[in-house]
């Protein structure tokens, strides 16, 4: 069987509200949301309060996207890569990035027309989780 990848994401405590922002946006679920209280003993606990997520994971269609939040001092801002969603109508584009882009913390490329693609944009939204939005459109290879 082909090993597939999983993204895993972690949060500074706002785990939740983000995933729930993105399966919300993007027509997914969330599940399996095992809480800091829900930890059998102290020592399975991680540095935090009892709402903290220690784990859960959101469906969209076959993917599958972990996330956890994460004691503030291990807490790293992800960089390096993107989360890349190809829209497949200028329309949805449009959805997509007025719902993911609202409160950017940074913008390395606001939405615009490139060689690739008839609309790219590349941010960090208010979670701190890079994106990068595309539509091909007209400039799809014939």
């Amino acid at each position: 069987a082909m090993i597939e990848p999983t993204i895993y994401l972690f949060f500074k405590g706002n785990c939740l509200e983000a995933m729930t922002h993105y399966a919300n946006t993007l027509g997914g679920s969330v599940h399996d949301v095992f809480r800091n209280g829900d930890a059998p003993d102290p020592q399975s606990r991680m540095p935090g309060g009892d709402e903290l997520v220690m784990n859960l994971a959101m469906r969209i269609g076959k993917s599958v996207v972990m996330a956890s939040d994460c004691p503030e001092s291990m807490y790293e801002p992800p960089q390096g890569f993107r989360i890349t969603l190809a829209a497949p109508s200028l329309a949805e584009f449009d959805r997509l990035h007025s719902e993911l882009a609202r409160e950017a913390t940074s913008v390395a490329m606001p939405p615009g027309e490139t060689f690739w693609a008839e609309r790219f944009a590349m941010f960090n939204d208010r979670y701190g989780t890079p994106w990068m939005l595309m539509f091909e459109g007209n400039k799809r290879p014939a």
